[in-house]
């Protein structure tokens, strides 16, 4: 995809190579000259930024005088709210946090390849893969949490109507059809977030070696708007997921 080494990689396997080689040696990996990949310093600093960024929100908010950032952050805790409540329902509010921080990670990811020097990191399938997998827990935790045991009955589909023999019978053969349907769900979430940031770098990069003035600004504008869709579309998912998992309908 993108052999070139960032600067900002270039700075973490000078100085600390040291820990990224004890990592993959705790793992059971080989050692690596410079083991620090581009998308896993990007990663580490979205994570850096979002943390600066409410930790300097914080002391900050205010009930009487609400700064334009408290303003924006409020609306986006609104609007995602309003999502959770439409999608998962009952208890709602507790899942909020874990939706909020996949939306701003994703759309930061999204937005930082936009800066010079800098690469989505969502563009590298590692990282929508890792945050799907963390969706994919999420929801099945919180499944076992709202229903215990019982959450595996949703495995079997609803009932037929059929009586307990047809019920029975239709449950047994519902079962690896649900399996195969929640494995996908990662694969999708994957594959949805990688297609669409690598294919908008792609684009992106092919008309700055075209044109270097109305043509790129164009398609970077496409790209923030691409990158909020992408993350709006990650955290809904989330929530309907999480949604179905701890629904008392079954």
């Amino acid at each position: 995809m993108h052999e070139h080494e960032l600067w900002v990689t270039a700075l973490f396997n000078d100085h600390l190579a040291g820990v990224a080689n004890a990592i993959l040696t705790a793992v059971g990996q080989s050692a690596q000259v410079r083991p620090w990949a581009n998308y896993i310093t990007m990663e580490l600093v979205v994570a850096a930024f979002i943390v600066v960024l409410f930790g300097a929100l914080k002391p900050r908010l205010s009930m009487d005088r609400p700064g334009g950032l408290q303003h924006a952050m409020e609306g986006i805790h609104g609007f995602l709210g309003d999502n959770a409540r439409d999608n998962i329902h009952h208890g709602h509010r507790r899942h909020i946090a874990f939706c909020g921080a996949i939306f701003f990670f994703v759309l930061f990811s999204n937005l930082i390849g936009v800066i010079p020097t800098f690469e989505s990191p969502t563009m590298f399938p590692p990282v929508p893969a890792g945050l799907a997998l963390a969706v994919f827990l999420y929801y099945n935790i919180q499944g076992f949490i709202e229903g215990g045991i019982g959450y595996l009955k949703q495995f079997t589909g609803p009932s037929m109507g059929l009586g307990s023999i047809g019920n029975f019978v239709m449950g047994v053969a519902m079962i690896p059809i649900e399996v195969i349907s929640h494995c996908a769900r990662p694969i999708s979430l994957t594959i949805r977030l990688f297609a669409n940031m690598f294919a908008g770098e792609q684009v992106t990069l092919v008309f700055l070696s075209m044109t270097y003035l109305l043509a790129p600004a164009a398609f970077m504008g496409l790209h923030v708007f691409v990158s909020l869709v992408q993350a709006y579309v990650f955290a809904l998912l989330t929530m309907i997921y999480v949604g179905m998992a701890v629904s008392h309908d079954h």
